[in-house]
């Protein structure tokens, strides 16, 4: 029996720590080692109880962030950010301005703001819900409960303009929202960086 010997592969072999030349190459290395970096801070949370909050660039300037149990709470802990209401008045344009000329400390403070405001929200819509299951069990009911074809003309002209008004300001709500945390993520990404 003759014995057919093993090609030798090359296996693993230690490469040059220098910047990828081939942009290709760049970008799915970044890829598998941004999911191994992001492995490795989940197991280090798991195991040894931490938070951890990383944010990293692609090639093509796009951020990515793992943190745990989020990356805001990381970032405002380490920025000793305190917690207070928010003022409800708070427009897309004062987001901007934030943002051209603010630290990341205020955009995290307007963030947490934010996210408090939202969570006292939510809590209020969890009672009205309660009210109106406890409200069910008895006869009475609002005009806008009642089934559509069962409206009138100016009950359905009451609920049309009701709807709109609705709509105008989640769309209002959620654009403040988007801009608030754009910006917040956007100034701490450069904040951090800076500290490199």
């Amino acid at each position: 029996m003759v014995m057919m010997k093993k090609k030798p592969s090359q296996g693993r072999q230690k490469i040059p720590i220098a910047k990828i030349a081939k942009s290709s190459n760049l970008q799915v290395t970044f890829c598998k080692r941004r999911s191994g970096l992001f492995k490795k801070a989940s197991e280090l949370c798991t195991l040894c109880g931490v938070e951890i909050a990383i944010v990293v660039f692609s090639p093509a300037n796009k951020p990515f962030s793992f943190g745990h149990p989020h990356v805001e709470s990381v970032l405002d802990r380490f920025l000793g950010t305190p917690k207070s209401s928010i003022d409800s008045d708070f427009t897309s344009q004062q987001a901007q301005d934030y943002m051209s000329g603010s630290s990341a400390h205020e955009l995290n403070m307007v963030f947490t703001q934010t996210q408090n405001h939202l969570e006292a929200e939510k809590k209020r819509g969890q009672e009205l819900d309660e009210m109106s299951k406890a409200g069910q069990g008895s006869s009475r009911r609002c005009w806008w409960e009642n089934p559509i074809d069962e409206m009138g003309l100016h009950e359905l002209e009451m609920m049309k303009a009701a709807m709109k008004e609705l709509k105008k300001n989640v769309i209002k709500q959620v654009n403040k929202i988007s801009m608030i945390q754009s910006c917040a993520a956007i100034n701490s990404q450069y904040h951090s960086l800076d500290e490199w």
